[in-house]
């Protein structure tokens, strides 16, 4: 089970519990925000969808969890529910298929990809207001969210001066969208070095290795082809890339996605040595499906810088 499909299912038992009377009135979402359990919690997920019906089922968010665990317990590919503090659900998911994950990923990358054609930027407005409405209407989009009100956003700090002429236009889309709206983001000359300190450089050089591993495999007479792979990490990144998706267009929070393409590149750019072959060694099933793996993070990699309006060029 990925995490994308967790979320489907709690969205599933909410609704068998209200069919079964066991929820009263509540109503059933349409969506469920399911996301990655902070440092210190319990389980790998979690979420607070139980205190968002509580009210319509006219009982205690707790009550509501306990509800929603018996029932998902028994639901394979989970491991384990548990309920903590006041009602949230926290789970534990069985292993992340990477065949089936880099299938599922396919409609997630035309769905960013649909997004970016469709929205434009904003024609007015000052110049961090419109970018961070911008990728916001974007990130909406991708989800098949309807736009919300307009977002609160602070602007550029007057000492900043003229950050487009100083830093150019990716990075200063760079630096206002990593920061939450409402706090003033702030420039440094670290935006100009293209180097590893640099996280917008680490995740552009992510997606450029993606599309190079692919060049120089072709060159030796292989393709990527989805299969098993141990890569945890790299795993891990791209399994929580469409609950990201959702989180930032839920909480309208561009920084989550920004933050969430920094942890896919350095996963990305650590696991790139194992792609291809070594030496005398011959293409094999097991090279084919880190290929694919290695693809399909390039892919994911450029449609989210492409929902934050930023360029990803394939070379480094």
């Amino acid at each position: 089970m990925t995490p994308a499909d967790l979320s489907r299912c709690v969205v599933s038992a909410v609704r068998c519990a209200v069919e079964d009377g066991e929820l009263g009135g509540a109503a059933v979402p349409a969506r469920v925000v399911v996301e990655r359990t902070r440092p210190g919690g319990v389980g790998e997920y979690a979420t607070p969808v139980a205190f968002q019906i509580a009210k319509g089922a006219g009982v205690r968010p707790a009550e509501v969890a306990e509800v929603l665990a018996r029932r998902l317990g028994a639901v394979a590919g989970i491991e384990r529910v548990e309920v903590t503090g006041a009602g949230f659900l926290n789970f534990s998911l069985s292993s992340v298929s990477a065949a089936q994950l880099v299938r599922d990923l396919r409609p997630v990358a035309m769905a960013m990809a649909m997004a970016v054609v469709e929205v434009p930027d904003p024609p007015s407005g000052e110049l961090r207001e419109r970018l961070v409405r911008a990728a916001v209407a974007r990130i909406e989009a991708a989800q098949g969210v309807r736009p919300g009100p307009a977002v609160s956003v602070a602007p550029v700090a007057r000492r900043d001066g003229d950050v487009l002429a100083r830093y150019g236009a990716d990075a200063v889309v760079w630096a206002v969208l990593t920061t939450p709206a409402r706090e003033t983001p702030e420039f440094c000359d670290a935006l100009l070095v293209q180097g590893e300190g640099n996280e917008l450089f680490r995740v552009r050089y992510a997606h450029a290795r993606a599309h190079a591993l692919v060049r120089n495999a072709e060159q030796l007479g292989f393709r990527p082809e989805p299969g098993e792979v141990d890569a945890p990490a790299l795993l891990r990144a791209l399994a929580d890339h469409p609950l990201v998706l959702e989180a930032a267009a839920h909480h309208r929070a561009p920084e989550r996605l920004a933050r969430h393409l920094v942890e896919l590149a350095d996963a990305l750019l650590d696991f790139q040595y194992r792609v291809l072959p070594k030496g005398d060694e011959k293409p094999s099933a097991a090279h084919r499906a880190r290929l694919a793996l290695a693809e399909a993070a390039g892919t994911v990699l450029a449609g989210g810088l492409a929902l934050l309006g930023i360029d990803a060029p394939t070379r480094s």
